[in-house]
This record gives C-alpha cells, structure tokens and sequence, in this order.
C-alpha cells in the first residue's frame, strides 16, 4: 500500500508543474473578429462578420497540446453591411437564430504544425449540428502587457466548411447556370486574449 502511495505522490509531483503552467485567458469581444467569406453569384465573394462572441482558452505553455480552447458565437450578430441580406442570414432560411441562437467551438486535441503554428481540432456546432473541423492557427503571441496593465496575447485561426454540412442548404440556380450561394465558406478568427 504505501509503494502504491508513493507511486501516486510521485505522479502528482511530476505532473504539478505541468499543471501550474496553464493559465485561463478570456476572448476580448471588443478587439477580436470571426469573419466569413463566401462565394456569390458564382463571380465574386461576400464578406461578412459576427459581432458577439465570448469564450476561454486554457493555455499551456509547457506543453501546447494540453491547451484547450472553447468559442461561443451569437448567430444573431451576423453583420455583412447589407441590412436585408443579415435578415435574411437569420432567417430559417439560413442560421434560424430563433431557434439556434449561438454556434460553438470546443476543441478536442491541439497538436504542433510548425513554428508558431498550430492545428486545433474540435467539434463545430451550427444549425443544431455539431461536426469536426480542424483550425489552423497562427500564435499565440508572447505575453504583452497593455498600458492599463492588462496581459494580452493573440492568435488567427481559420478554417474551412461546407455550409451545406450543417443544413445550410438554401439557395437559388441561376439562369446562366451554377447558384446564387456558395457552399464552401472560409471562416477566420482575429483573437485577441485576456489573462484572467
């Protein structure tokens, strides 16, 4: 009993330091983006953004792996600059906000792509479904202290979809052939982190 003691208290001992070295940092709503492009009419892209997010990165430095990383994003807030077309987006044509208010990112395993790059993959829920997409990352940044004495770090991550994945099947076919609305829709986040 006390060999398997000892074995316990030797793990513990071992991993503390691994422990320690993660820290908690917020997503900073006010300096951070989720932007999206897609594909319009089959000649041009449509840019567009979410306004509200919020989430939390569990950061570690001694092993990057063992970071986690978790994004809320309110659908409502979809800004492309075009009014009718943003109603249009939250419409049951499209995200259905009434019904599927937010979109979530939890990762599941982080793994080194390079130097100062990485590949987050986690499961994406949107439209009340949830599949697994790979982020590729850039960052985090070394620790900056802002002139308010707040510590801050960033990161870009972007990624790939098919919006159609994820029951975002709307669309209209074009006389000249091909549809109004692209399925594949690139996704980039500007993260800007808090320490707690």
């Amino acid at each position: 009993m006390k060999r398997i003691i000892a074995a316990i208290a030797t793990i513990l001992a071992l991993a503390l330091p691994l422990i320690a070295s993660a820290t908690t940092w917020t997503i900073d709503p006010d300096h951070s983006n989720v932007g999206f492009k897609v594909r319009h009419l089959m000649i041009s892209n449509v840019k567009g953004s979410f306004e509200k997010l919020t989430g939390s990165v569990d950061l570690n430095d001694q092993d990057v792996t063992a970071s986690k990383v978790s994004v809320s994003i309110d659908t409502a807030s979809i800004n492309t600059n075009v009014q009718k077309r943003d109603e249009h987006l939250r419409s049951a044509d499209f995200f259905d906000v009434a019904k599927y208010p937010t979109m979530t990112f939890v990762s599941k395993k982080v793994t080194k792509a390079g130097a100062d790059k990485l590949k987050v993959t986690g499961d994406l829920t949107l439209h009340g479904v949830t599949k697994e997409v790979v982020l590729d990352v850039e960052g985090p940044t070394a620790e900056s202290k802002d002139p308010w004495g707040h510590i801050r770090r960033g990161a870009t991550a972007t990624t790939k979809i098919n919006r159609k994945d994820f029951g975002l099947v709307w669309n209209k076919t074009l006389e000249s052939g091909g549809v109004a609305v692209g399925e594949e829709v690139t996704i980039t986040l500007e993260i800007e982190l808090l320490k707690k």
